[in-house]
């Protein structure tokens, strides 16, 4: 075992002094209580290591041992439905914080069904069995390990330790395989190969499916100002989308809003099968008050479990709130190591460490053949919501999709408070086939139509302050009117409404149909003279206006059911419109 003596301390930072061979990013235990530690610099005669814990009382002279493996978590059944810290070690049983060297969790056991006989050929990453676990897990062989199965235990109930199937590899050695393995939190997973875009990821929230869609196996980001609707937003996306598995990582967040989380999640209903969230989900909590290099370790802690159930074939959702914290804890660190600092004073590496983090999402073909991918949502908070802050900067060149949350909406309670002129989605072009397949084959356009609406509202907002609504003409009103609509009727969502905290793609299509239908009779209308007014006052308009509340998931083709009615409305509507007066049609009339 190697050995070094601490020379140097300060914070999470040590420098110890030695004579044996240390590896970069080898794991070390530190001092007496066995801390856990990384080496993050080496040089002649000396290593440079972050603690991930609170190094209070660690003193010179106190002795740092290697492991001679980096720095790993231990992957198996057990993570499902449960609370981790940043390092993967149980918080159900430990409360806010965690002891001092606390090792790893109590081991448990499960059941076991068996996919391999004796004599098969194992691959790589091949699924050997069922696990027995609330939501059906598979046992892998591990990456790299692969051979002729020589044993495999028969059908039972196992601890997650106990060696399940034992393989001869091809050099004539032998290995036991347990449900349980390890994995190096900073390395990728291998896989098979890269799929392109198949299709996207439905979060069930309007405003970011019809207008902003990320792809499964995507990389999306959602800065906002403190009190925009991060934290619930995310929660909306975990409880309603559909992945399979939901990673949620809180990294840095104060201690009260990582606990209303730590509150709730456990507490909400899968809404597909109606048994708890949890069952599907990992939560790995750090808050700020936990030590700063832990902060930083967690997002690759998350990720390597979110890689860990895509090799599974699940489609994982990972939600990161928020990575601002951890680029806080980046520059904490790296002022401690006396590097020198970028752009306010964030380390020089801090856009190619989000690169990496956001690159191991995707959409893959694992090594055992099956489908899966991992998701990215990151949070950030930009300091007083300024979006040009180097994080949110350096984080819009590795996501493709981008919702920008609007401090004024969300004062306004507008809720989800996307700003559509600042978000966008690069993979729109791409997804459009698969909503023209859903039954939607107008989406491209509608969608082109409501942004093109929306930036025309932002225009004539802005004139309507100077001059007054009043004083515009009527197809600009006409135009205001529609935009109005459109945001209450398909952008504004409630999270806690019982019918539309949820939306399907089917809701989805027959709603903004129904709606941009009205939008083209209003302005065909207003160009035949209708007074903008006259259009306000509709009741088909007021009804658009609390669609989602009225009409449910079973209730869509009662949506369908509306065009009718719409269609003979505005019928009436031009009908009932008053003649012009003589001296208005001759002066219609003059060249």
């Amino acid at each position: 075992m190697t050995e070094a003596r601490i020379r140097w301390i300060s914070g999470p930072v040590l420098r110890a002094v030695t004579a044996d061979v240390f590896h970069a990013q080898e794991a070390v235990a530190v001092g007496a209580g066995a801390l856990l530690g990384e080496i993050v610099q080496l040089a002649a005669d000396e290593i440079v290591a972050q603690v991930y814990e609170d190094t209070t009382g660690l003193k010179p002279g106190d002795l740092v041992s290697g492991t001679g493996q980096p720095l790993s978590v231990r992957l198996g059944p057990a993570l499902l439905g449960h609370i981790f810290d940043g390092l993967l070690r149980p918080l159900d049983t430990q409360g806010a914080f965690i002891h001092p060297g606390l090792g790893q969790p109590a081991l448990q056991r499960f059941a076991f069904e068996p996919a391999v006989r004796v004599g098969d050929t194992l691959g790589r990453g091949q699924a050997i069995g069922t696990i027995g676990t609330p939501r059906p897990q598979q046992c892998l062989a591990p990456p790299g390990i692969s051979g002729v199965v020589v044993t495999v235990a028969p059908a039972g109930s196992y601890r997650e330790d106990e060696a399940i199937c034992r393989i001869r590899r091809d050099d004539g050695a032998t290995r036991d395989i347990s449900f349980a393995h390890s994995w190096p939190v900073r390395q990728p997973r291998p896989l098979e190969r890269r799929l392109p875009i198949g299709g996207p990821m439905i979060t069930g929230q309007r405003v970011l499916d019809i207008l902003f869609p990320v792809a499964r196996g995507g990389r999306a980001a959602i800065p906002g100002g403190f009190g925009t609707g991060k934290t619930v937003l995310l929660e909306a996306i975990a409880k309603w989308c559909d992945a399979d598995i939901i990673v949620y990582v809180g990294c840095g967040e104060r201690g009260n809003e990582m606990a209303e989380v730590l509150d709730e999640l456990p507490k909400l209903e899968d809404p597909r099968n109606g048994r708890p969230l949890m069952e599907r989900t990992v939560i790995i909590a750090n808050t700020s008050n936990m030590p700063v290099a832990a902060r930083e370790a967690s997002v690759y802690t998350a990720i390597t479990v979110a890689e860990y159930f895509r090799d599974q074939g699940q489609h994982v959702a990972l939600m990161a709130d928020s990575t601002s914290r951890w680029a806080e804890a980046l520059r904490e660190v790296s002022g401690r190591l006396g590097e020198l600092p970028g752009e306010a004073g964030y380390p020089a590496y801090l856009s190619s460490r989000i690169a990496e983090f956001y690159e191991r999402a995707g959409r893959v073909s694992t090594l055992g053949g099956r489908e899966g991918s991992v998701t990215i949502i990151g949070a950030i908070s930009p300091p007083s919501g300024d979006f040009s802050e180097p994080v949110t900067m350096h984080t819009r060149r590795s996501v493709r999709t981008f919702w920008g949350l609007d401090r004024g909406r969300a004062q306004a309670r507008f809720y989800p408070a996307i700003d559509p002129l600042q978000s966008y989605s690069r993979d729109a072009e791409a997804l459009a086939q698969w909503w023209q397949i859903q039954g939607n084959p107008a989406w491209t356009a509608q969608r082109t139509a409501v942004l093109e609406l929306l930036t025309e509202q932002a225009h004539l907002e802005r004139m309507a302050r100077i001059v007054g609504k009043d004083a515009l003409p009527a197809p600009q009103q006409a135009t205001l009117l529609c935009a109005e609509l459109v945001s209450e009727a398909v952008l504004r969502q409630s999270s806690f409404s019982e019918v539309d905290r949820y939306c399907s793609p089917q809701r989805q299509t027959a709603m903004l149909s129904l709606v941009m239908r009205f939008v083209e009779l209003a302005r065909a209308a207003v160009q035949r003279g209708v007074d903008p007014e006259r259009i306000a006052a509709m009741p088909m308009r007021a009804l658009l206006q609390r669609i989602g509340e009225q009409y449910g998931e079973h209730r869509i083709a009662d949506i369908g059911a509306l065009w009718p009615q719409l269609e003979s409305d505005f019928h009436a509507l031009e009908r009932a419109q008053p003649a012009a007066p003589p001296a208005a049609e001759a002066a219609h009339r003059a060249p």
